[in-house]
């Protein structure tokens, strides 16, 4: 009995824990193998990370939990919605200090007096922690809440959030209602992020929703700024933002492949690579 109420806390305390760091960078990829291969086995997957399959059939299940993947005997296929979106939390613990040098080098592209419009995500939050606070007269229009809250205490800047219907897993608000404001709006810049970059596909994000923001945040801005990190490059995922002509520039960090950023180039979209630290 003592036994059995050990083994029910500690599933308790694994359900409403955070994953590591480590674990994280493993769903993500796991995340990354399941679209590509459309199906995965624990087996497999316990050999490719070098952990037990125990570790393998904890991650899967936190996966699942979370609507990513559905478990099968085995293994695990993709789920029929929410498909390889990971909460907020999770997504900003990768690849932390490239998002980070991504939105320094973004938040420096902003002037006193301007009207912004700021996407949800990990990235456009670092930006949103970048700016200046000796900015005057800025105002920032976002859909993402966490962000409305980290500048609501900054004295040069004006803070409007889009409206719309909440999305608790980005923190994000979306249609219905969510693209009302922007109608109504003509922003100097947007800084918007994305899931995929590709020199055929164009943008694309994971969820439908999120992307309709964007298409509107696109209509609403003069300049249009897109933040990826490098693992973002040459990936393509569910919802079509837009082709790379809708954005003035793509700003990434200093692990982009090469070839990745001439392919770009050469396709006429502007590249920015920040510098970590």
């Amino acid at each position: 009995m003592l036994r059995f109420r050990f083994a029910f806390f500690g599933l308790l305390s694994y359900a409403f824990a955070m994953p590591s760091l480590e674990a994280t960078f493993r769903h993500q990829e796991i995340l990354a193998m399941l679209h590509r291969d459309g199906r995965v086995a624990v087996g497999q997957l316990a050999q490719h990370f070098g952990v037990s399959t125990v570790t393998i059939r904890t991650d899967l299940e936190y996966l699942e939990q979370q609507g990513l993947l559905r478990r099968t005997r085995g293994g695990a296929v993709p789920a029929e919605t929410k498909r390889f979106e990971l909460p907020l939390e999770e997504t900003r613990q990768v690849h932390a200090r490239e998002k980070e040098s991504i939105g320094n080098y973004a938040a420096s592209l902003v002037r006193d007096g301007e009207t912004i419009l700021l996407d949800v995500g990990s990235t456009t939050t670092e930006l949103a922690k970048a700016l200046s606070p000796s900015l005057k007269n800025l105002v920032v229009i976002t859909s993402g809440l966490n962000i409305a809250l980290l500048l609501e205490s900054h004295p040069g800047i004006t803070v409007i959030v889009t409206g719309g219907t909440l999305r608790p897993l980005q923190h994000s608000l979306v249609n219905p209602y969510g693209t009302l404001l922007l109608r109504e709006i003509n922003a100097d810049k947007a800084f918007l992020g994305c899931n995929g970059v590709h020199p055929e596909k164009g943008f694309t994000n994971t969820n439908l929703q999120e992307a309709e923001i964007k298409r509107a945040m696109i209509e609403a801005a003069r300049e249009i700024i897109v933040l990826a990190d490098h693992s973002k490059l040459m990936q393509v995922a569910a919802a079509r933002i837009g082709p790379l002509e809708a954005a003035d520039l793509l700003v990434t960090d200093r692990k982009a492949k090469r070839e990745d950023l001439e392919l770009l180039r050469s396709k006429g979209l502007e590249v920015a690579v920040a510098r970590t630290g």
